[in-house]
């Protein structure tokens, strides 16, 4: 061995070996694929393609790449500093237990939490089943007509339930009333909520609202402090008012209450969090948001449906999607886009596995608790606050500060926010000797109580802290779904059968444009369960969440020096609320200086259509900026609106590089412009796969961005959510980010409100964007972001010999995506887009992206984690698709009878006896070799979308077809 071939130890321990795993490309295929392109070095593509003005000068300042096992070794140090407490704090957070057949089939599966949400439901219905169940569990416990497919949390969904409220209210009033013993975060976000729209907010006592003009009211069931109370008649007097009104119920206490659809409510929400999902420091969990079904067409949030295919089998799919800001923009319901879809099929596998009977005996263990230690403390002399609880007590002690002391000592975290009050919130996981421990917290030694007599009085005697006219006494999950799979032989397999109906990135690439569906590496998502971080409640004290903070911390600066801005929030779980809270600072900065009065925001006509439908959220009224014929910005249509509306301009919401996958050249001067006319630029962070390393928003010169960690940063996207969209500002606009009124943040405004429940959204998947950021360090993340433009200029290349690529850059470039244009095709042989999208189905792939930005077209994103060898397989596919179109447009097939009208293809469909098309039954569901070594089967034909809407049903079918 030559001395030039022997390696350092240093360069044998591989420290950028994950940098290999999560690149799909070896050095073989990126030069292959730059030779396609006629250049000779990465260098020189992203020369040609990333305007030189804008190209940082500078590498990352994040460190060295880290091998796998040092970077779980680290952080599992840093876990360890949290310290995990019995939490009895409540206030909607409380510690269940996972079933393992849903933590490991479920949580920890590829197979749900790497496919995206259900837009193509022919390869969706093992999600769009779970969530239909979830819809069902949701219905069925709130006693409600229809139920959306979850929200991003309690708190947020309580700030939906406002906005219907003013929607469909038939009052004229601009107040809304809230219960002053809601959950505090709950009423921090409405009220975050309410002022942006421009509502005025009254908090008073339930009883107090009847005595207000008011649009709307929110009550909770039970209250904050553990409150039962019937409040019927409230609600009918409200009503009788032309107001709407809202429930924030516990999932878990409707097991044994009445439901607020029996009390007369309009709207019910809540989280289903203790459904077998982990607190996870505050996140993510599935809300639930059920209404009355004459409200369907203002609901927020995602819906799933039965309809049919085209062979009239039973299909489902997500129904009225006509409500979604993609289509209706600022005349959206909700700025909503990510759901939380894998938390939410987490909660209704914790119902079909414990069934009805298994979650009421899990709902009654939890009261007896409750009932036990309240006895308890009665027999003692301890006045409690409530004489009516489903599982928290709140109590007066005069030694209250020694208490506390007590139970701290003790590692017991009690709730301690009450005004000269305690409160105890009891759990699934609550033993006899629990309750034996907070007696001595309590009353100290030597007290002399026994649970076991305490509850023999209970049983003998009976319970009265539910009343009497509040017992449910209504039937609920009586669906065979719920009554059937409750052996774990027959969960795991209902799960099985769920997952392979479903195609996820575990199967094949999924080259959504504005996405981003690239690689969830294993190691990134192994922290997600530890115990150190799923298990914290998110309101503890900052010295037991120590481990929490240092992560978050890291993270953030990383995320600073990515964006090229000042400060981060982590709060907004979803980049929606991220846009949400960007525009909100932007607010508060203009009205800081007097310039309130600045309420014009312009937004591209190729925007994504959740910037308008924030914007409007955020009470800007939005003008929209022209397109040039070239996909670019209209710089002269730009200059003129800005001086149009300079007095009153704050922003603008532009996307860079561009929906249309060009970097603009002219992203610089827009920036200048808007800033010369007083605004601020807000730079959407959907396409910063396409930035990091190379080019920052900071540097460019935008002053707050949101950042989706479920694309460029690998948080999996779920099925649907959980996502995270924390924003990065320049420092003018810091003292305006969210703040929260339970657990104060540092760098911001104290006095600012929240918009997630959370101080730090869905603090839990964090650590899968720090996994990620650690192993691939500085110059990996550049490399990434490299090998995504050459993937999509690859792509672009060898489809455009057989497409048109819409939009291409200066010198013929695309960013990180491209848009190839079908509609010249579709004018000359009646094949859509939708037909090559499902036809794609049948070669093994998820379309990409369909008629966005422009109608007609596919979006393309390869993403930086797959291989030439999957990205020519897709170029096969799509070649392939081109030759039957041919056969179309040569008259060979009819418009009407070809396989791509039919697709996709089933199993019936092959196996019909009746077969009488003019292609060969093998060629349906085998077109093109590599097929046949990794087939995916679709369930269901093509859905039938106009059926599903005219015969809306949001509910699990007839029992008949669970035989």
């Amino acid at each position: 061995m030559t001395t030039s071939a022997v390696k350092t130890l240093s360069q044998l321990a591989n420290h950028q070996e994950f940098i290999q795993r999560h690149i799909g490309p070896d050095a073989n295929e990126t030069a292959a694929m730059l030779a396609e392109l006629g250049v000779s070095s990465m260098e020189e593509l992203i020369a040609q393609t990333v305007p030189a003005s804008i190209r940082l000068p500078k590498p990352l300042a994040i460190g060295e790449a880290t091998t796998e096992a040092d970077a779980l070794a680290y952080l599992k140090a840093a876990a360890s500093k949290n310290k995990l407490f019995k939490s009895y704090i409540g206030m909607g957070y409380h510690p269940t237990l996972t079933p393992n057949v849903i933590l490991r089939n479920v949580l920890e599966n590829p197979g749900w939490y790497t496919a995206y949400t259900p837009y193509q439901p022919e390869i969706a219905q093992g999600r769009l089943e779970a969530l239909l169940n979830f819809q069902q569990v949701s219905l069925d416990l709130t006693g409600m007509e229809l139920a959306s497919a979850s929200l991003l949390d309690e708190a947020t969904a309580a700030a939906e339930a406002m906005a219907l409220a003013k929607r469909v209210a038939k009052s004229k009033a601009n107040t809304y009333f809230i219960a002053d013993d809601v959950h505090p975060q709950t009423i921090d976000v409405v009220r975050t909520r309410a002022e942006m729209f421009g509502f005025d907010v009254i908090i008073g006592k339930a009883t107090d609202a009847v005595n207000h003009d008011v649009f709307g009211a929110l009550l909770q069931y039970p209250s904050t402090t553990g409150e039962v109370r019937n409040d019927s008649g409230l609600i009918a007097a409200l009503q009788a008012k032309k107001a709407v009104v809202a429930v924030a119920a516990d999932m878990m206490s409707l097991l044994l209450l009445k439901s607020p659809g029996e009390l007369g409510a309009d709207v019910v929400l809540g989280s289903a969090q203790r459904f077998g999902v982990p607190m996870a420091f505050g996140g993510p969990h599935s809300a639930f948001f059920a209404t009355r079904d004459d409200y369907k067409r203002s609901m927020p949030g995602r819906i799933i449906g039965v309809s049919k295919d085209r062979r009239g089998n039973q299909a489902l799919r997500m129904a009225m999607q006509t409500r979604e800001q993609h289509i209706r923009r600022e005349k959206a319901n909700s700025n909503i886009c990510t759901a939380q879809v894998l938390l939410a099929n987490m909660a209704s596998f914790f119902a079909v596995y414990h069934g009805p009977e298994g979650l009421k005996n899990i709902a009654e263990r939890i009261h007896r608790s409750a009932d036990v230690f309240a006895a308890g403390l009665q027999a003692k002399g301890v006045s409690l606050v409530h004489n009516t609880w489903f599982d928290t007590v709140t109590f007066k002690v005069a030694d209250r500060a020694a208490v506390v002391a007590r139970a701290i000592a003790a590692e017991v975290n009690l709730r301690t926010d009450i005004s000269e009050s305690l409160s105890v919130s009891f759990n699934e996981l609550t033993s006899a000797s629990d309750i034996a421990q907070l007696f001595d917290i309590v009353l100290g030694a030597g007290h002399g109580l026994d649970v076991t007599k305490l509850d023999a009085d209970i049983v003998a005697k009976g319970s009265n802290s539910i009343p009497a006219d509040l017992v449910r006494t209504s039937k609920y999950l009586t669906h065979p779904v719920f009554n059937q799979y409750h052996s774990e032989t027959e969960m795991l397999r209902y799960i099985k059968k769920l997952e392979n109906k479903d195609l996820a990135l575990n199967h094949s690439m999924i080259s959504l444009g504005s996405c981003t569906m690239k690689l969830n590496a294993t190691a990134e998502m192994i922290p997600v369960t530890w115990p150190e971080f799923g298990s914290l409640h998110p309101f503890v004290p900052r010295d037991q969440a120590e481990g929490y903070y240092q992560m978050i911390g890291e993270l953030a600066n990383w995320l600073v020096d990515i964006t090229g801005y000042d400060a981060v929030s982590m709060q907004p779980n979803s980049g929606a609320q991220g846009e949400y809270a960007g525009m909100i600072a932007i607010r508060k900065y203009h009205e800081s200086r007097g310039d309130s009065h600045r309420n014009v925001c312009l937004i591209p006509v190729s925007a994504h259509g959740t910037n308008p439908a924030t914007a409007a959220m955020a009470c800007f009224e939005v003008v929209l900026v022209d397109c040039d014929k070239s996909g670019n910005i209209d710089m002269a249509d730009l200059k003129a609106k800005a001086e149009a509306v300079s007095d009153k301009l704050a922003a603008i919401m532009v996307t860079y590089p561009s929906t249309h996958g060009v970097f603009e050249e002219s992203i610089r001067e827009l920036c200048d412009i808007i800033h010369a006319h007083g605004g601020q630029v807000y730079m959407d962070g959907a396409n910063m796969n396409a930035q990091v390393g190379i080019t920052s928003p900071g540097f460019i010169g935008a002053d707050v961005s949101h950042l989706n960690l479920h694309k460029t940063f690998c948080i999996p996207h779920g099925g649907g959510g959980p996502g995270m969209g924390p924003i990065g500002v320049k420092k003018q606009l810091a003292p305006f980010m969210p703040n929260h009124s339970v657990v104060k943040i540092e760098g911001t405004g104290q006095d600012n409100g929240a918009v997630s429940a959370a101080p730090f959204g869905s603090a839990g998947i964090l650590p899968i964007s720090w996994m990620y950021i650690k192993m691939m360090g500085g110059d990996g993340l550049r490399q990434a972001t490299e090998m995504a433009i050459l993937s999509a200029n690859y792509m672009a290349k060898k489809l455009g010999e057989h497409f048109p690529v819409l939009y291409v850059g200066t010198n013929g470039r695309v960013a990180h995506e491209c848009i190839i244009d079908m509609r010249p095709l579709k004018e000359k042989t009646g094949v859509t887009e939708m037909d090559i999208a499902k036809r794609l189905m049948d070669y093994g792939f998820h379309a990409p992206t369909m008629s966005f930005p422009v109608a007609g077209t596919l979006m393309i994103e390869p993403t930086e984690s797959e291989s030439k060898v999957e990205l020519d397989k897709f170029i096969t596919a799509m070649t392939s698709i081109r030759n039957e179109i041919a056969k179309v447009e040569a008259g060979e097939w009819t418009a009407d009878n070809n396989p791509l009208h039919f697709a996709p293809h089933t199993m019936e469909d092959i196996f019909d006896p009746s077969w009488d098309r003019p292609y060969e039954r093998q060629y349906a569901a085998f077109p093109a070799q590599y097929v046949a070594e990794n087939k995916f089967w679709p369930t269901v034909t093509r859905i039938d979308d106009v059926y599903g809407d005219r015969n809306l049903m949001c509910a699990c079918p007839s029992p008949e077809d669970y035989r």
